[in-house]
């Protein structure tokens, strides 16, 4: 019976390394990394370098909007608080789905707070932005 029990439990101990080392490895986050592209970008953004913005950009996001003019332009209209950013704060980093999304709340150019997660992909030349969404504030009470 011992032994059973012995054998039970090294096999329940394998199983999960053995499991774990069949998924695919997680990218190693560098959250230093990942806020430099972000600050890089959103700088890029308040001084007009759209060229620059959209070197942050992945290849999906360069292959969906062609040129930095295009990209710039979707910025603009449908991320005005990027576009004109006044400040940002880096919130929460998380992996989901093998993937690394960075929480970013921004101050917009009018002082209204906005929270923004943006995906990011691990690339050959480093971390590159493949999205952002907005999200709803977080409530706050006293």
């Amino acid at each position: 019976m011992r032994f059973v029990l012995t054998t039970a439990i090294l096999i329940g101990l394998a199983g999960p390394a053995a499991f774990a080392q069949t998924l695919p490895d997680a990218p190693q986050v560098s959250e230093a990394g990942i806020e430099s592209v972000i600050s890089e970008q959103l700088d890029a953004f308040n001084g007009r370098d759209l060229d620059s913005a959209f070197s942050h950009a992945s290849p999906m996001i360069k292959g969906l909007f062609g040129t930095p003019g295009n990209f710039g332009a979707m910025v603009r209209q449908g991320y005005p608080m990027v576009w004109d950013n006044s400040a940002a704060r880096f919130v929460a980093t998380r992996q989901a789905q093998g993937r690394v999304f960075q929480q970013v709340m921004i101050q917009d150019a009018t002082g209204t707070l906005h929270m923004l997660e943006y995906a990011m992909l691990q690339t050959d030349a480093g971390w590159k932005i493949d999205g952002v969404s907005l999200l709803p504030m977080p409530d706050v009470g006293v």
